[in-house]
């Protein structure tokens, strides 16, 4: 054991977590020595960042929107491993950007079973053990997208905003119990998901135009707001979304 670790002999499950800031939420949790069982649905890509990020991080091919490929998930590790002390719902996608009138029946239920039904599905599955043993830290990612709309991004922004509420009231019941859950809204991040708005420079500097902080986010910085609400030192700190968006939805 290592005292000088934040979450030493800590297990963790990172959704979404080959790249982007799954991957760098599970390099800072490795880093301080929990145990990171990523997920994705490439089990070649996971055993790659696997093999980048050390052997504290576990590669396990699982799609968040199958809900038997989540039961198996935690069954596996809670079987090789015991128990989870943390639980990050990173995974989303956003196959529906485009005009509110124009979203169809088969976009609107992807959106949803990935982007909330995924941390529904895994919150339900994980957080009983995390209260009978009267701890555990919850952290979903959602979005400055869920606290105000984003245009053409209809979709995304119900979803995101669904999910600051989940956070809420699950933070409101397991409380009692012991299992803290709150929500980062990361802003603009260098992200696959999100390269629409930054690699065209021409659209970075109008959207760094009213952003206090004037540099495009990183993953790691939120990584290390996870790390934060994962860790026993915010034991006070529940059912909060913290905001990591260079001041954008203040400007």
């Amino acid at each position: 054991m290592n005292a000088n670790m934040q979450l030493d002999g800590k297990v963790a499950i990172v959704t979404g977590g080959s790249r982007g800031i799954g991957k760098a939420i599970a390099a800072v949790f490795a880093r301080e020595g929990a145990t990171t069982v990523i997920c994705g649905r490439k089990q070649e890509t996971l055993d790659v960042v696997a093999r980048e990020l050390g052997n504290r991080v576990v590669p396990f091919a699982c799609h968040v929107g199958k809900p038997e490929e989540l039961s198996r998930l935690v069954d596996k590790v809670t079987g090789d491993l015991g128990h989870i002390d943390i639980l990050v719902n990173n995974a989303a996608t956003n196959v529906a950007q485009g005009q509110a009138l124009a979203i169809d029946d088969g976009q609107f239920d992807k959106m949803i079973e990935v982007n909330l039904k995924s941390a529904f599905r895994l919150t339900r599955l994980v957080a009983p053990g995390m209260c009978r043993r009267g701890s555990g830290s919850i952290i979903n990612i959602s979005s400055i997208s869920g606290l105000r709309p984003q245009f053409e991004g209809m979709l995304y922004s119900t979803t995101k905003a669904a999910l600051i509420m989940m956070t809420k009231c699950y933070a409101l019941e397991l409380g009692p119990q012991g299992v803290r859950v709150n929500a980062i809204a990361p802003g603009l991040i260098r992200t696959v998901l999100s390269e629409y708005y930054w690699k065209d420079e021409a659209r970075l500097a109008e959207r760094l135009e009213h952003q206090p902080i004037k540099h495009l986010g990183r993953p790691e910085e939120i990584a290390e707001i996870a790390l934060m609400l994962a860790g026993d030192k915010a034991s006070y700190l529940t059912g909060q979304v913290i905001t990591v968006d260079g001041g954008a939805t203040i400007a």
